[in-house]
């Protein structure tokens, strides 16, 4: 007998950043199909909730905050009190495995990272390939190990690993009216521009160079141009709007993360630095531009083939810095026109040419 029939309650510990969250999904999708019948419930911080409004992947979405010490342990009674079979541990967090532990959850699987490997029951080693493969293969093996564990049966080459996310068409007349009640035009092509990154200053862009690109989509006379982002990155989207020499509209930190997916869906195309609303775009179906330079985008690009990733080969990147300590060479040697020339092809012809985009095979987990 199958032992997923003994598993009617899976608790999923989600990651904490958007970016990482859209590339769990193909993940997610493939727990839903080794226990069709259990109850899956995905564990996020408040603010992600919305992310997964409308997933049909996922029974429910709690979502629980963390941060303090009484909150942490305010969480382990909700869980130990929803008696889970069954954790699945995506972050490699030490407090992830032990949030699991605590609430007497009698099967915890994860990667043995961080010191945690007593605290899992199943220990799932990292695959040899795991450094040299993007991050949605992380997550895809360790479900893909879960499976042969629980059904002996041998991992799947997953055919389709891209993210996809659900907006209804409800959500994208919400967003519409959201926008057009600040001023956008939204008869004409949406362009988003997303100047900030919350966590990492060496992955900006130069705030005058996205104002460049913002006045010249604004030229063409047929494009709107919205700069999006967190509340911790009004102060570069207002530096983006005193550099250019037309209005665009600026909702940066007006947004809650469903809004903003349903703002990012409703786009032409969607320009971005290596941050979540660059992951977001694609898996609604929206075109994205990601501007990558200290990060390693072979790892952590949006995994779609709507998505263009523009980087300049210098000989100190990826760094992996949060800070450059030298002269920004990475991001301040993309030029305008590097931008420009994909952003233009694309509203003009209204798809990629096949040279725009490396394509992105699904790869056997083995």
């Amino acid at each position: 007998m199958s032992r997923t029939r003994e598993i009617e309650r899976i608790l999923i510990r989600g990651v904490n950043w958007v970016g990482d969250s859209i590339m769990t999904i193909p993940a997610l999708r493939q727990l839903r199909r080794v226990f069709p019948r259990a109850h899956l419930t995905l564990l996020v911080r408040p603010a992600l909730a919305g992310l997964f409004r409308e997933a049909d992947f996922v029974d429910e979405v709690l979502s629980l905050e963390l941060r303090s010490v009484r909150a942490y342990w305010r969480a382990v009674a909700v869980l130990r009190a929803r008696q889970y079979d069954l954790a699945v541990l995506f972050p490699n967090a030490f407090g992830a495995a032990f949030l699991a532990f605590a609430a007497g959850i009698p099967i915890r699987v994860g990667y043995p990272t961080d010191g945690r490997a007593w605290l899992l029951t199943h220990r799932i080693p990292l695959w040899p390939r795991h450094k040299r493969e993007h991050q949605v293969y992380a997550y895809l093996h360790l479900v893909a190990e879960l499976e042969r564990r629980f059904l002996g049966t041998a991992c799947p080459s997953f055919a389709d690993p891209i993210p996809r996310l659900t907006v209804s068409d409800a959500r994208e007349r919400e967003a519409l009216a959201f926008l057009a009640e600040r001023g956008v035009d939204v008869s004409r092509k949406i362009v988003i521009l997303n100047p900030g990154a919350v966590n990492s200053r060496a992955k900006q862009w130069l705030p005058e160079r996205f104002a460049a690109v913002g006045d010249a989509l604004l030229e063409r006379g047929d494009t709107s141009v919205v700069l999006i982002g967190t509340p911790a990155e009004r102060a570069i989207s207002e530096a983006v709007r005193r550099h250019m020499r037309r209005a665009p509209v600026v909702v940066t930190g007006e947004t809650s993360v469903e809004l903003m997916v349903a703002i990012l869906k409703c786009a032409h195309l969607v320009i971005s630095n290596d941050t979540g609303a660059a992951h977001v775009a694609p898996a609604v179906g929206t075109p994205v531009i990601v501007l990558f330079g200290p990060t390693e985008d072979f790892a952590t690009r949006p995994f779609s083939d709507h998505a263009l990733v523009i980087r300049k080969p210098v000989a100190c990147a990826p760094c992996m810095r949060r800070e450059c300590p030298i002269d920004h060479r990475c991001m301040t040697s993309i030029a305008v026109e590097d931008v420009l020339r994909p952003a233009f092809r694309l509203l003009d012809e209204g798809e990629w040419t096949r040279a725009s985009v490396a394509p992105l095979e699904a790869k056997p987990l083995w």
